[in-house]
């Protein structure tokens, strides 16, 4: 059984990939460049890959191809269609982040919340000498105990991140879908999620009706000056509306894990709000736990095993 991993890379370098418990050849690339894709996996059986995309032309020119092995959760960056016609089945990564996603979350809610960036930046520049005191105030220090948090997206993470909010004493509002009254009482309306919230925090997938669904218009009704959190996917905010919030004051603060297309590019708008002391931006790693990562790798190979024993699982498709 031929293997192929296409962005070994994309996985940290202490993470142990154990062998499959069956005879196979595995090769790992550390990273494939679009022109690369059909003669790597031109004799694959199995393909692992994490971002690398594969799409209609390259899933063509791999005729042995049975089984993609995605080592995450989204699998948009495969033409699942194109898997289906050639009965190729996919399979994913799940509910490995259970811990390190909403943790991280929590970081960034704290790091803004209680301006720590703000405090360790003045340190450095000597302003607590120059204070002449034994503490100064120049930046805001909230506490979350008593304060609302407005949770988008009730699946694993959603559910995991409202449980810290409630264990540090905030009120919770899981929130409806956008455009949806028909949810019953569980969830709070959409529009009255985004105006009495302290903290908003995204967790949902990124789909066509999810696509922008925070932009200048959400960010004119948030009422309460709210920090804006998304380590889910980028491109559920218009990140172009986000540095116009900051500045009118519409938001308190945001803290962003992912964007839309990584890495920004120089010219991205969140690349110029990086001197802001209620910005931060960090580089797609909330899922990255040393913890999470190595569930993750043996998550992936017992795909793998679980498919050449017959019996497939976390099956995407086929």
């Amino acid at each position: 059984m031929n293997i192929v991993f296409l962005d070994r890379d994309t996985l940290s370098p202490q993470t142990r990939l154990r062998p499959p418990g069956f005879a196979h050849s595995l090769v790992c690339h550390g990273g494939t460049a679009p022109h690369q894709i059909a003669e790597r996996i031109a004799d694959a059986d199995i393909v692992l890959v994490n971002k690398v995309r594969l799409d209609a032309p390259a899933i063509a020119s791999a005729r042995r191809l049975k089984l993609i092995a995605v080592a995450a959760t989204g699998t948009d960056n495969i033409d699942l269609a194109a898997c289906r016609s050639r009965g190729i089945t996919v399979s994913n990564i799940r509910n490995y982040a259970v811990n390190t996603v909403p943790e991280h979350t929590f970081a960034l809610i704290f790091a803004l919340r209680r301006s720590i960036c703000a405090y360790r930046d003045a340190v450095r520049a000597g302003r607590w000498q120059a204070s002449g005191q034994f503490c100064f105030f120049d930046h805001p220090i909230r506490d979350l105990a008593g304060s609302t948090l407005g949770v988008i997206g009730d699946g694993v993470l959603g559910q995991a991140v409202a449980n810290l909010g409630r264990a540090l004493g905030m009120r919770v509002l899981m929130s409806a879908f956008k455009g949806r009254d028909d949810m019953g009482m569980l969830y709070t309306p959409f529009a009255r999620m985004l105006a009495e919230s302290d903290v908003i925090t995204l967790h949902c997938p990124l789909l066509p009706e999810t696509r922008h669904m925070i932009g200048a218009a959400e960010f004119a009704a948030m009422a309460r000056k709210p920090l804006l959190i998304n380590t889910a996917r980028g491109g559920l905010v218009d990140e172009s509306a986000v540095g116009p919030a900051l500045e009118a004051g519409q938001i308190s603060g945001a803290g962003f894990d992912v964007v839309a297309g990584e890495p920004p590019a120089p010219g991205h708008p969140f690349m110029t709000l990086q001197h802001r002391p209620d910005f931060i931006l960090t580089p797609h790693v909330a899922w990255a736990s040393d913890e999470a990562v190595q569930a993750l790798a043996d998550q992936l190979i017992a795909n793998v095993e679980a498919f050449e024993q017959g019996c497939p699982r976390n099956v995407v498709t086929g």
